[in-house]
């Protein structure tokens, strides 16, 4: 370990004396998108392998009843690798990376280099109604987070890191580079800087070479568009995107209420037990939930609906069109209620297959029911893809994500006017009634957001312990006039906290307003500090944001305000000291 420890200095020398910052950077790129590309192609053939060996077989005229074990034993397998191996949560890897950002200077646990991969395989190849996405983007992350601390690299240089080895993962899965590229800058907020973007290109495209390579040209679903999109479709598409906009809507809030239900939970084994048979029996009941679902997208962009219904109670019904739509309307409103049982029970994957599921359901859903009335004549199959694009832009707020992703994916370029108007409604649908991810949506309720607002980035990267400041005298409230003057000439403060016997701070005495009687040898035995000290006009408690804590110096004027944990006394902060660190952080923030 020594000798490992020396050559690497040596190498971290040599390096700094031969190689440029820059040129450095690209070639870790390189490094990473190979990695991220490599653990893509190790999670999809362990999904689909488990997948496989456990469902071949399956008669599809009726309903099969290890549908009902198989996610509950995925599930128990994973909450045992997290919390006995790895212990640690290993689960909503893309707000892991978010966290990381603003809170662990873009630190990654090297666990999660290979954690993820290992539990969603688990998860998802036993039936998890979730996606391998998130999983891998996390994979990739840590591995650029990894490699930035073993080479000492500066704050900004890892987050570069970080980004690239997401911007891998997504390009690697989906042998997507652009939409890999958008979303590292869209969803995790990297800004676009021609210092960023070439590194970010790099390992996109490095990533999804190594999927070419290993697993051809096939894509998650395939899909070849033949005909060109009509005109006078459009008003539909933009239909489909206000009702992707509201769908979005039920999906984020959904999933997050269920999985927060169950979460609650506070033995982990009976919460196991809640959400794994939630879960096991929606895909008893309706098999197309097993899973990612890309076999079901994949069947519905080819008009066989008869794949939706095999292996359940209603395959001798499969000739009926009602049935068929009212089975769709099940799978939209049962997936969230599934995804969120498959995380909120302890198994690990994304939302983002999850998203393009009820989004291809939710198009196919509305194309079809408008072709069954005789209204019009959609093509199902191109509102299928619209339906994917408007809510992967309503969930994950990312628009352009969602039009680039849809487009490479199914070679769809001839529908970027329809992908690109379905997609604009539904985000702007959807921030009408939620300004947040649902990734970004429980960050932001703790202040731990990073944004490209370059203010309330600054804000949030700061930490409240770094601008407290505790070298002031605290007086106690029965202490005469004549002690206090006794320990203002020996402070350097003018400002004096006033405290009991158990520390919490009852109030403050400002010398300018004791100014006038200081000097007053009358008043000295008779006048006690707790006749002088005023109530500040705000306190500041230790957990509070610094976006909350500067919300409060606008909303009070005050120059200093007490810093308190659960009533006890910490110290002050002062607008002069969050000015010096302010501009410390910003320098070190932008630092290209």
């Amino acid at each position: 370990m020594e000798t490992a420890s020396r050559l690497l200095g040596r190498f971290l020398v040599w390096r700094v004396k031969n190689i440029s910052p820059k040129h450095f950077t690209l070639f870790l790129s390189f490094v990473i998108g190979i990695g991220s590309g490599l653990a893509a192609v190790i999670l999809k053939n362990t999904i689909h392998q488990t997948h496989q060996l456990l469902t071949e077989g399956f008669a599809l005229e009726h309903q099969n009843w290890l549908y009902l074990a198989y996610p509950l034993i995925g599930i128990f397998i994973t909450v045992l690798f997290s919390k006995y191996f790895v212990k640690d949560n290993i689960s909503h890897g893309v707000t892991k990376i978010l966290h990381a950002f603003s809170r662990k200077g873009g630190h990654l646990k090297p666990h999660n280099s290979y954690s993820s991969v290992i539990g969603s395989t688990f998860t998802i190849g036993f039936g998890g109604s979730v996606g391998a996405e998130a999983p891998i983007v996390l994979t990739g992350a840590s591995i650029g987070s990894s490699l930035g601390r073993m080479f000492h690299l500066n704050y900004k240089t890892i987050t570069l890191l970080v980004g690239c080895g997401a911007a891998g993962a997504i390009a690697g899965i989906f042998k997507a580079p652009i939409a890999g590229l958008v979303f590292t800058l869209e969803v995790l907020m990297l800004d676009l800087t021609m210092a960023s973007i070439v590194p970010l290109l790099i390992s996109a495209v490095s990533a999804t070479t190594i999927t070419y390579f290993f697993l051809g040209k096939g894509a998650e679903f395939a899909f070849h568009l033949e005909n060109q999109f009509l005109l006078n479709n459009l008003p539909w598409y933009a239909v489909l995107g206000v009702l992707g906009g509201l769908i979005s809507l039920y999906m984020t809030w959904g999933s997050m209420y269920s999985e927060e239900k169950i979460s609650k939970i506070r033995n982990p084994f009976v919460k196991l037990l809640t959400g794994g048979l939630i879960l096991s029996l929606l895909i008893f009941l309706f098999p197309p939930l097993y899973g990612e679902g890309y076999t079901t997208i994949t069947a519905l962009l080819s008009g066989n609906t008869d794949a939706l219904v095999e292996n359940t109670f209603f395959y001798h019904l499969k000739d009926n069109n009602l049935l068929i739509l009212g089975f769709l309307l099940l799978l939209i409103a049962f997936k969230v209620i599934a995804t969120a049982a498959t995380n909120g029970s302890g198994g690990v994957g994304g939302i983002f297959a999850p998203t393009l599921f009820t989004g291809g359901v939710a198009g196919f859903f509305m194309a079809r029911s408008l072709n069954s009335f005789g209204w019009v004549n959609l093509p199902e199959s191109h509102f299928t893809l619209a339906g994917m694009a408007a809510l992967m832009a309503g969930v994950m707020h990312a628009p352009l994500t969602a039009i680039f992703l849809i487009a490479e994916i199914t070679n769809g370029y001839a529908m970027f006017i329809p992908l690109i108007l379905t997609s604009t409604v539904s985000y702007l649908t959807i921030m009408y009634f939620e300004p947040h991810s649902i990734y970004t949506k429980r960050l932001a309720k703790k202040g731990e957001l990073l944004t490209h607002h370059k203010d309330k980035a600054v804000l949030t990267l700061m930490r409240l312990n770094k601008v407290l400041e505790t070298d002031f005298k605290t007086v106690h409230p029965n202490q005469t006039l004549g002690e206090l003057v006794k320990v203002i000439a020996k402070a350097r403060r003018n400002i004096f906290p006033v405290v009991n016997e158990d520390g919490k701070l009852l109030g403050i005495v400002l010398l300018d307003d004791i100014r006038e009687i200081m000097f007053n040898n009358e008043m000295y035995n008779t006048t006690t500090v707790q006749k002088l000290m005023t109530i500040p006009p705000a306190f500041i408690e230790s957990g509070e944001s610094m976006d909350k804590v500067m919300r409060k110096f606008e909303e009070t004027g005050a120059w200093n305000l007490p810093v308190v944990e659960q009533g006890r006394y910490l110290g002050f902060v002062s607008k002069s000291k969050i000015f010096s660190v302010y501009r410390r952080v910003l320098i070190h923030f932008s630092d290209e």
